[in-house]
């Protein structure tokens, strides 16, 4: 596989300074699911486009952040899902939520409820605008995914004091050893050999914090 890492923003794509960025230049490989509109997430259109680079990336682990997080857990309910390696689930943000804050409606249809069929971790955070931690615990526990409560972080993005975030580094690289301890117990329905083959968790560098 060519590119093993897929970072999925939420509203406005993440800007320069979010972490995502900073790990899209720092991960070999590493693939931005970019969209048409970032003001403006339509879940289908979104869903589409996230398909499209799971097919292109079998085996990909999947650093997603907000919204990004919510259109990552429909993936459950696709036909690609069996082709994810694995998901890191940062921030997850209500949608209805997310409206209310942004004084507007979003075309992002209902919160996914499927568990997730490919290896997962959310992390969450206690004073998250977008998302209270009991209902990320409770999104995480429908999901089957365990949740790390990182305390007060904000919406864990530039605003809330996080740039490269080098911790989510080792989350990472925990999340891919869990896939890779997975494969190796045997085969799954969920993770065929192509994408199994494909994931390392030697290849997450741990840059220096800045």
């Amino acid at each position: 596989m060519n590119r093993p890492f897929l970072i999925v923003p939420g509203l406005h794509g993440s800007g320069e300074g979010h972490w995502q960025r900073h790990w899209l230049a720092d991960l070999e490989g590493a693939e931005l699911v970019g969209q048409a509109d970032w003001s403006n997430p339509q879940a289908g259109r979104w869903l589409h486009r996230l398909e499209r680079a799971v097919i292109a990336n079998p085996g990909a682990l999947i650093i997603a952040h907000s919204l990004g997080a919510i259109l990552t857990a429909r993936l459950a309910d696709s036909s690609v899902a069996p082709l994810v390696g694995g998901a890191l689930l940062v921030a997850p943000a209500d949608i209805e939520r997310t409206g209310a804050l942004h004084a507007r409606s979003y075309e992002f249809g209902a919160m996914p409820v499927a568990r997730l069929p490919f290896p997962a971790l959310v992390v969450a955070s206690r004073n998250d605008a977008y998302m209270s931690l009991d209902k990320a615990r409770a999104l995480a526990r429908t999901w089957a995914a365990p949740l790390l409560d990182l305390g007060f972080a904000g919406h864990i993005n530039v605003a809330s004091g996080f740039g490269r975030w080098p911790r989510g580094y080792e989350l990472a690289r925990q999340l891919l050893d869990r896939a890779a301890r997975r494969q190796r117990q045997g085969p799954t329905p969920h993770l065929p050999q192509q994408a199994a083959d494909s994931i390392s968790p030697t290849r997450i560098p741990v840059p220096p914090a800045r």
